[in-house]
């Protein structure tokens, strides 16, 4: 399956200059969904994975299927303030502005394998936020999986000695 076919590309979204690969379109295809999914479960199913990570708000709907599809647990990254119990956390910068993300502060055993979803790689901010919240909590690292990765920003250089899983390329 081409999954571009499922993606809609937007210019000048959110700013001039930006072209905004929009996942909306793949998710609203139920067969193409599960196919991208199946297509990712593929691509890591080799990698010892205790659990999945997935930052707001896309990386929930990459990463929560994808756990489910592998049977292992998913840990939701949020914006500050919008988990319930004691969090960690650390700030980071998107590539059109500032934010910062948390992580329940018992989400992870020390020595426990997490693989990071999410829909996009694009600079790394997020991804590499993540893979250190992740870290803070003693987990291991195996990989970060994304349905996209725009080359031209080098977010993979971000994520040093982590492999990295896109089913597409921009």
């Amino acid at each position: 399956m081409n999954f571009k076919d499922y993606i809609r590309v937007i210019p000048d979204f959110p700013q001039p200059g930006i072209s905004f690969k929009d996942i909306t379109t793949l998710l609203q295809d139920g067969p193409a969904y599960r196919a991208s999914i199946e297509a990712l479960r593929e691509l890591v199913k080799e990698k010892e994975i205790d659990l999945i990570a997935g930052p707001e708000a896309r990386g929930f709907v990459v990463g929560a299927p994808l756990a489910y599809s592998l049977g292992v647990g998913f840990i939701p990254i949020r914006k500050s303030g919008k988990l319930p119990a004691e969090t960690i956390e650390e700030d980071y910068a998107l590539e059109y502005g500032k934010d910062k993300l948390a992580m329940h502060a018992d989400a992870i055993r020390p020595g426990q394998k997490v693989l990071i979803a999410d829909d996009l790689l694009a600079t790394g901010g997020t991804i590499s936020t993540s893979v250190n919240l992740v870290r803070k909590l003693g987990g291991d690292v195996v990989g970060a999986a994304f349905l996209i990765e725009l080359e031209e920003l080098n977010g993979r250089g971000k994520l040093d000695g982590i492999d990295v899983f896109s089913l597409l390329t921009y």
